[in-house]
């Protein structure tokens, strides 16, 4: 039972307002880091039931803007890949403790900014030819299955989108309705695995407001602050809580 408390506002809600920064001002991908932050003090399971219906209020929000202008042939790739990730996910999820998931959300935080470092020292480069529609669904797979156990399906997905030379426009639509399509395949699952409780949809109703001060914060902070300085904020964030968590899962 989640005891709303102090201190889970004092967490919940700074979380929730990032995610819809990331999501209102800087594309989505640092939208994750509110699950390992939560997950500092509820449950794995919890806090990764909780986000996921804030995160599908703000993947609706962003649909409107980037409404067909997507490359539905990456984003159909990328969702039928995702099904066995996300059935595999779940797998993982029901057979596994708490402690296993803890240490799983911190090394994703942890290989998350390891990958943006990588990509943004050049050591990652776009792929000289386009990555195949199997290969899609390959990243989707991984896609599916780390967004299910942490909401951080973001870079896989990128390596194949970046590899298909897409517009920024129509790279932010197909993340969008992708990542919309995956959220939704993830609800059923959540809901038979009792990770949706009536405890988190109580919180999610509680802390919806801040989802919405979180976007159109963010929509404002596009315009005046650099991206090169949210980032690597988060990434420093992100950092800190992986080790955390890796550190209460293996002691």
């Amino acid at each position: 039972m989640m005891i709303f408390d102090l201190t889970f506002f004092v967490f919940a809600i700074p979380a929730v307002i990032f995610a819809g920064i990331s999501k209102g001002g800087f594309g989505s991908a640092a939208a994750f880091a509110a699950t390992p932050f939560l997950a500092l003090i509820l449950e794995p399971g919890v806090a990764v039931g909780l986000m996921l219906p804030l995160l599908m209020v703000m993947d609706l929000a962003a649909l409107r803007p980037f409404w067909k202008k997507w490359d539905w042939d990456c984003a159909k790739a990328l969702v039928l890949g995702s099904v066995p990730g996300i059935l595999l996910g779940a797998m993982f999820f029901r057979f596994t403790d708490p402690d296993v998931f803890r240490f799983l959300i911190g090394a994703v935080a942890i290989a998350f900014v390891l990958f943006q470092l990588a990509k943004n020292r050049g050591w990652i480069v776009d792929a000289a030819q386009p990555m195949s529609d199997t290969a899609g669904k390959f990243a989707g797979a991984v896609a599916g299955f780390t967004s299910f156990v942490s909401h951080a399906g973001g870079p896989p997905a990128a390596i194949f989108l970046l590899s298909r030379k897409l517009s920024k426009t129509s790279f932010q639509a197909t993340t969008v309705i992708t990542f919309w399509w995956i959220n939704i395949l993830k609800a059923a699952p959540y809901g038979f695995l009792g990770i949706f409780t009536w405890d988190t949809l109580y919180a999610d109703v509680l802390l919806l407001p801040f989802a919405f001060v979180g976007v159109a914060v963010g929509v404002y902070l596009h315009r005046q602050v650099s991206e090169r300085l949210f980032f690597g904020l988060t990434y420093i964030f992100l950092l800190m809580t992986g080790i955390k968590l890796i550190w209460d899962a293996l002691f």
